[in-house]
């Protein structure tokens, strides 16, 4: 690894108040380069330095899951809302790259919960912002004064971070007559009306907490840079000027789309390095001096055990990423969950969902897995988080817990690929002296989500060309 970019990564999901990462984004053009981004956790007394955010630790262990469960609660609902199946309605193009895109990303464990920040800088001459990376959403979007007089005068007074198009010579908006506004861009939420013939594309996004974004659409340049000081210009990247808000996102720039559609960043840089984006999640509770990592192309993978692949279900669900899920196993024996329960076409399916943290499971797997874990926890005190609605139902005191008296759990996936998990990431510290499942149930009929702290420890790649999701255990430090 040998040039890199700095991301912050958060996950948040349109129609869902969900933030769990964040990324800055360096993309390089040279033969086996590379961007490395710098993940900060949303908690972290790093962001507090940055002007015009007031994020800060939560005061304990509990309120750590309690935010966790909140955000996925809304993201949940997002999902289901959006779990309409549909055919795939573009092409990912074989483009001849080597170049690779990293972007470390580093726990904030120590101080706070299992959320991400990076920086992204846009516009020329560029300017620096605070996003959320959301593998749930298509629009890269960010604050922004463009024909508004007082727009954000309050914020841009305090020096906070406002975008500026008309500041910006590589700046061009997308016109409300085009058919790409009319068409392409429908289900990004833009308007169909137009004021005027020379009007930009509208858009009206809603969260599914009653927040509420307006702006119009635009195209202009990124610039990343490499670790080896080179800058890179990514130009026509779509992105999305949001003059009105109601609602939260107080605290942070915009949101930067990861979710499968043919305008999210994640689709055009995977695009540009070699069709393959991956990340690697160390545990959520590991010290801040280690480090997550998105990386857009190659991953050098000859320091890991054997890759496993599975097939990686892709425009069924979009923008999520949904595999096939045959069964899950406890100390290898196969629970007597209904096989509908695993089909999309029945209403079930699994998601992989990196902006969930813990993983959801629909009643009829809820309820088998659970079952399979009773005699084990059974022999230590049943404990209540008392943290709200949604809350993992079965904590513990850990008064004489080991990992070794919990059995192994294993997802088997309908190709023969299969995800052995450690045993910290289905069974996590939730608050001091208490252990729970980290799985929540969820309503039947709907998707089950896998999420981030059961992919934690493995390196995942998302192959948007032959459809393909890898999977491999890992402790997720790689030398530069």
């Amino acid at each position: 690894m040998k040039s890199s970019i700095i991301f912050i990564f958060l996950s948040l999901s349109l129609f869902s108040n969900n933030c769990n990462f964040f990324f800055q984004v360096h993309a390089s053009k040279y033969n086996h380069g590379k961007v490395k981004f710098k993940l900060i956790h949303r908690h972290s007394p790093e962001l507090g330095k940055m002007s015009g955010t007031t994020l800060g630790p939560p005061s304990s262990s509990r309120e750590r899951i309690k935010q966790l469960i909140h955000s996925d609660t809304a993201r949940l609902h997002a999902i289901s809302h959006r779990l309409v199946p549909r055919r795939k309605n573009f092409q990912v193009e074989t483009l001849r790259s080597s170049n690779l895109v990293e972007l470390p990303m580093r726990s904030a464990a120590d101080i706070g919960t299992g959320q991400y920040f990076v920086s992204f800088r846009i516009g020329s001459p560029p300017r620096k912002f605070i996003m959320i990376a959301d593998t749930g959403s298509t629009v890269t979007w960010m604050k922004c004064k463009y024909k508004c007089k007082t727009c954000f005068d309050d914020r841009i007074h305090h020096h906070e971070r406002i975008f500026n198009p008309k500041t910006s010579r590589t700046f061009i908006p997308i016109p409300c007559l085009s058919s790409m506004c009319k068409q392409d861009l429908a289900r990004s939420f833009s308007l169909q009306k137009c004021h005027r013939s020379t009007s930009p594309c509208a858009y009206d996004f809603r969260y599914s907490d009653g927040t509420k974004v307006l702006g119009i659409f635009g195209n202009d340049t990124v610039i990343v840079r490499l670790t080896n000081g080179k800058k890179i210009k990514v130009p026509d990247v779509m992105i999305g000027c949001s003059e009105t808000i109601f609602g939260n996102f107080h605290d942070i720039d915009g949101v930067m789309g990861l979710g499968f559609d043919q305008h999210s960043f994640a689709v055009k840089a995977a695009e540009k390095f070699g069709n393959k984006f991956s990340y690697c999640l160390v545990d959520h509770l590991s010290p801040s001096d280690l480090v997550n990592f998105l990386v857009f192309g190659e991953v050098d993978d000859s320091t890991l055990p054997k890759m496993q692949y599975t097939e990686l279900l892709l425009g069924i669900v979009n923008p999520y990423y949904a595999v096939n899920v045959s069964g899950i196993s406890i100390d290898g024996e196969m629970l007597a969950i209904p096989s509908y329960a695993w089909d999309l076409k029945s209403g079930g399916g699994f998601i992989v969902d990196s902006g969930s943290s813990l993983t959801h499971l629909v009643e009829p797997v809820f309820n088998q897995v659970i079952a399979a874990f009773q005699a084990p926890i059974s022999k230590f005190k049943k404990l209540s988080l008392s943290v709200g609605p949604s809350e993992p139902e079965y904590c513990f005191g850990d008064v004489g817990y080991k990992e070794s008296l919990m059995p192994k759990l294993e997802v088997h996936f309908a190709d023969g690929a299969k995800l052995t998990p450690p045993v910290k990431s289905y069974v996590i510290d939730a608050a001091e002296g208490v252990k729970c499942l980290g799985f929540v149930p969820t309503r039947w009929p709907g998707p089950s989500v896998i999420g981030n702290i059961l992919q934690q420890n493995h390196l995942w790649e998302f192959d948007l060309l032959n459809g393909k999701l890898g999977f491999a255990s890992s402790s997720c430090t790689f030398d530069d």
